[in-house]
């Protein structure tokens, strides 16, 4: 922010060059972002298209390539369940970002949606990619970034009648943000726009989509000495040394452990867990019903402070450095949730335990902005 004044970052923290500060999240802060993206726009370092387009977005890190249409999703169908949701949302979270959106009036970061794939969109999709894109360039993360605008009404007219074949789509990431615009919108009204009943999303076909696991590490054995957490383990789990075996799980249901500089295979026993149940077939559910609350008492991962995550894009070295420095004690390692078993708790209308997939992409704010007014 100091050496780039065309930061977005400078719109999401509008007081950086302050001596004074606002309180977070107060009407005042809101404020004050919406006057810096304002003064972006008068500026001419944002710009606004003349004719109502849809973008297309094509992120490419490590390797992988995710392809998918930035656009306007229905608040009604968000309402009437057309867009599924997997996750709890926390009241205050959403009041905040109600609020925030309120009195900002834009929304600034695409909510990940996925749905099943099209052929024909897909063929729509890879014909647009051969023409060079509008905007590209590379972060600093290595990742590049590729925008085509869609603005030819023909085409524009065939993508939608693909996604009418469509019936449902997923939240991916971006549950408090989807919540916090239908609230927005449902609390107008009457009086609210067109452009109020939608909210920005990123559509991306769940084939394109990237689903990584997400680790759990645990400051301590609950007072129990490591001979007698293995004793309590097997009750419900098979117990082998992985010794020089790949430490990565290699299919569903096996549950690697590192505890004292030795990593553990852990594989449910039979009828320990409910096979036929969407949440509590999960590893995730599996590891917390009959092992961390009933072994080392943790009950709540929302709020139990002996607990910590870590992304599986970290990779399984970074479970091994958080043990190794004597901060954490114990590390399991997880097999990645499936898209299909994602979409069958959605589909039930189930919720998946805390901090259960790391999905990507991850996209980045201030890419494009929808105006709410």
């Amino acid at each position: 922010m100091e050496h780039n004044p065309f930061s977005f970052l400078h719109v999401i923290n509008p007081e950086f060059h302050d001596n004074e500060k606002s309180i977070p999240n107060s009407d005042e802060r809101f404020l004050k972002t919406k006057n810096k993206f304002k003064e972006f726009i008068d500026e001419g370092i944002f710009i606004q298209d003349k004719t109502e387009c849809l973008y297309l977005y094509r992120q490419t890190k490590d390797g992988h390539e995710y392809l998918g249409l930035i656009g306007g999703a229905s608040v009604d169908q968000y309402n009437s369940g057309h867009i599924k949701k997997h996750e709890e949302t926390i009241t205050e979270r959403e009041e905040i970002f109600t609020r925030y959106l309120k009195i900002t009036e834009f929304n600034a970061e695409p909510i990940l949606l996925f749905h099943e794939s099209n052929k024909n969109l897909n063929a729509l999709l890879a014909e647009i990619t051969t023409e060079r894109p509008e905007y590209e360039y590379s972060s600093t993360e290595y990742i590049k970034h590729e925008i085509w605008v869609i603005r030819n009404v023909f085409e524009i007219e065939k993508i939608q009648e693909c996604y009418k074949e469509i019936s449902d789509v997923y939240i991916a990431d971006g549950h408090h943000r989807c919540a916090s615009s239908a609230r927005l919108s449902n609390s107008l009204g009457n009086d609210k726009t067109e452009t109020q009943n939608y909210f920005l999303a990123y559509f991306i076909s769940d084939n394109g989509l990237r689903i990584l696991n997400y680790n759990r590490v645990v400051k301590d054995l609950n007072g129990l000495t490591e001979k007698e957490f293995l004793a309590k383990i097997e009750v419900q789990f098979l117990i082998s040394e992985l010794g020089n075996s790949d430490k990565q799980p290699q299919k569903l249901h096996d549950i690697s452990m590192y505890l004292n500089k030795s990593w553990y295979k852990l594989v449910p026993k039979p009828n320990s867990f409910d096979a036929n149940h969407p949440v509590n077939s999960l590893d995730t559910a599996i590891l917390s019903d009959n092992l961390l609350t009933p072994i080392l008492n943790i009950v709540d991962l929302k709020t139990n402070k002996r607990i910590e995550f870590i992304s599986g894009n970290k990779g399984i070295e970074a479970i091994q450095n958080s043990v190794d420095i004597d901060v954490l004690k114990v590390g399991f390692v997880l097999f990645p949730v499936s898209v299909k078993q994602l979409k069958k708790v959605a589909d039930e209308n189930l919720i998946m335990p805390p901090k259960s997939t790391w999905i990507e992409p991850k996209l980045r704010s201030g890419l494009t902005i929808y105006p709410l007014k």
